[in-house]
């Protein structure tokens, strides 16, 4: 395990640290995202999921509104803001003070979650690759933003991912990022090795084990696995039975050094935090 630097990022004008691994938790506006347990569609259910995520001890609501499932159906760049913008003031009624992140691709979508509805965070599956604006956009709004590692599109990454060596593909990719980030003046980066997309079975736990590499870039590692297939599909069952498998894994997660879990599951993942929280008190380096 090794030592963690401290780390923040500015939200809202306000330093968030990270030094504490934060829990984000996520809430779909979409009908068809692969956990039915996270698809919030009317007024009261958005509701109801905003307040559950902040008692439960999240940090960070992470909104989604297209869903990034294998082979999820594409939804138009109208549609994806129409969801967002019924959802969104439902989300700030009830939590004004709210660090709420937005699940999106889309250059415009960002620009409107931000300038619109005083979103903090972007989080985009695609690091830039699936709109050639984000990059740029997404450095003049000066919000936090997560890059994650995609292999393909959600239509396509899991047909035939391949890899001639995982580790050092995913390091490149983020270090030609990173740069080409820093070099428009983007700030508060986070990386997030994108569990689950464009890899398979055994490339999950194999970037699982070797996670604490990418402490290499001294930014925040933004961690996704809550009840994904490469749980699921090891353990049997489906996603509905793959609780128990998450809090597993993120807890290798935090020892791997994640600062924020992205999960279905509140409560078990701020219990996971504390414990793991408490065992660094006690390692020594």
């Amino acid at each position: 395990m090794k030592q963690k630097t401290t780390k923040y990022i500015n939200v809202n004008g306000r330093l968030m640290d990270l030094s504490h691994p934060r829990v984000m938790g996520i809430l779909n506006l979409t009908p068809d995202s692969f956990y039915a347990g996270s698809r919030k569609q009317t007024e009261k259910e958005i509701a109801d999921r905003t307040n559950q995520i902040m008692e439960e001890g999240g940090s960070i609501i992470d909104v989604g509104a297209y869903s990034s499932r294998p082979g999820a159906a594409d939804v138009s760049a109208a549609e994806e803001m129409e969801r967002l913008r019924k959802g969104l003031p439902v989300i700030f009624r009830e939590q004004p003070e709210a660090v709420v992140s937005v699940d999106t691709f889309r250059a415009d979508v960002a620009r409107m979650c931000v300038e619109e509805f005083g979103v903090a965070i972007i989080n985009d599956i695609s690091a830039g690759e699936m709109d050639r604006n984000m990059f740029p956009v997404v450095a003049r709004l000066g919000v936090p933003y997560v890059m994650m590692h995609m292999q393909g599109t959600p239509q396509d990454m899991q047909r035939h991912p391949h890899y001639d060596h995982l580790l050092k593909e995913v390091l490149y990719y983020f270090s030609e990022k990173i740069q080409r980030l820093r070099d428009l003046g983007a700030k508060d980066l986070i990386v997030d090795p994108g569990f689950g997309f464009g890899k398979t079975l055994a490339h999950n736990y194999e970037l699982l084990a070797q996670m604490d590499e990418l402490s290499v870039f001294e930014l925040p590692v933004l961690v996704g696995v809550s009840r994904k297939s490469m749980i699921y599909n090891l353990l049997g069952g489906t996603s509905e039975d793959a609780l128990n498998g998450t809090t597993a894994v993120n807890m290798v997660a935090l020892l791997k050094g994640a600062d924020i879990l992205r999960v279905h599951d509140v409560k078990p993942a701020v219990e996971a935090v504390k414990i793991a929280s408490a065992l660094n008190t006690y390692t020594t380096f």
